[in-house]
């Protein structure tokens, strides 16, 4: 097919029918063409105007046409065409259906939808949808695991000093050289380093403590799914002392569930309400260590609860040691929409309110856990 046949034939796929494009559909492209019309019904008879019968309401046929889509379309296509589906049919309700579950094409999206449901969803869909929702926790966890942890021990490893590190890959010589300015011979132009700055070697055991504090508000779904994952990956790591607290207007420890992702998202319940103060002073009696100890707050900062005393507790944690990290969100969709005078007033202390995409995130903890300045961290790698 040249290429003039080309842009005619996608033409013709994302105009529909009635684009009445001269060239034929080949026997795949009107099956594709058919999940198209199924979805993006056109001529107004389904789904508030998409094109051709639409899916219904029947959840056999909407697991047909999740295996149809699979089949014809790549699997970044399929996750935005099932977005599609539920935001434009409303389709949730069909997801509570054991053969949905078998037939959808899993990802964060729809993990954040099931656990919307949680608390709806029939006996005889659950095992199914923490079928799936195990699916895409598995996935992250080979994603980010090795990453991370190689990240953090790294960092745990060098906030530690010493003028006599055991090997040359262990000095640290931007600060080995401000160290010995006053020997610096300017007939050889060089210095010589009389006193060498390198990163020491932690002993066994606990050497930090990092608090997590997720915000369950609907639109944070994703953020709550990722961050789950991180948790149980950092609690993994012996040299650490990991907590994941979940708030909407009530505050619930999941600690104990780390070991298992699937169990912390499913002691999650997405909506309602956010008390951020009630959840920072709960966190605040985690933390036994304020110089040894990693804050991350994760939320939009739309609080309900009492704004004042909320930066107040910001406050005094970071007076009293903590590195306090402030995530809008945890994905990668980009900042949503979050309160700025917050975010501004958080700013004014030094502590910067920002979203933060999984991949970044473990580099984000190593220089939190090395007592990096974060609003200088920030500004790099936003630029970057």
């Amino acid at each position: 097919m040249n290429a003039v046949d080309e842009r005619t034939r996608r033409w013709r796929l994302v105009l529909g029918r009635e684009a009445h494009c001269p060239s034929g559909l080949s026997t795949a492209d009107q099956a594709m063409d058919a999940a198209l019309e199924a979805l993006y019904n056109r001529n107004g008879s389904e789904g508030g105007g998409g094109r051709g019968a639409g899916l219904g309401g029947s959840a056999p046929r909407v697991a047909r046409w999740l295996g149809d889509i699979r089949e014809y379309f790549p699997t970044s296509v399929v996750q935005v065409m099932q977005k599609d589906a539920m935001d434009r049919l409303g389709l949730h309700q069909l997801l509570l259906e054991p053969e949905m579950m078998e037939a959808v094409e899993p990802d964060v999206h729809l993990v954040g939808t099931l656990l919307s449901l949680n608390r709806v969803m029939p006996d005889r869909a659950r095992e199914s949808a923490r079928a799936v929702v195990r699916r895409v926790v598995e996935d992250l966890e080979r994603r980010v695991a090795q990453r991370t942890r190689s990240l953090v021990q790294g960092a745990i490893d060098r906030s530690v000093r010493t003028h006599r590190p055991r090997r040359v890959a262990d000095i640290d010589w931007n600060a080995t050289i401000r160290r010995n300015l006053a020997h610096y011979l300017p007939e050889h132009g060089t210095i010589v380093p009389q006193t060498l700055v390198g990163y020491g070697r932690r002993s066994r055991g606990v050497h930090k403590d990092v608090v997590l504090a997720i915000d369950q508000s609907g639109s944070m779904a994703s953020s709550v799914v990722y961050a789950s994952v991180f948790g149980a990956v950092l609690a993994s790591m012996r040299s650490l002392r990991t907590s994941l607290v979940v708030f909407d207007t009530a505050v619930v420890d999941l600690t104990e569930q780390l070991t298992d992702p699937v169990e912390v998202l499913f002691g999650t319940q997405l909506g309602g309400g956010t008390h951020i103060n009630k959840a920072i002073a709960y966190c605040q009696g985690l933390i036994t260590r304020p110089n040894d100890s990693v804050f991350v707050l994760i939320s939009d900062l739309y609080e309900g609860g009492v704004r004042a005393e909320m930066l107040r507790r910001v406050a005094a944690m970071k007076a009293a040691g903590v590195q306090v990290v402030v995530l809008l969100a945890l994905s990668d969709e980009g900042a949503p929409s979050y309160d700025r005078q917050n975010a501004a007033a958080l700013a004014e202390m030094d502590v910067p309110a920002f979203a933060c995409t999984p991949d970044v995130f473990p580099e984000l903890m190593a220089a939190a856990i090395q007592g990096l300045p974060l609003t200088s961290w920030v500004d790099t790698h936003q630029d970057a």
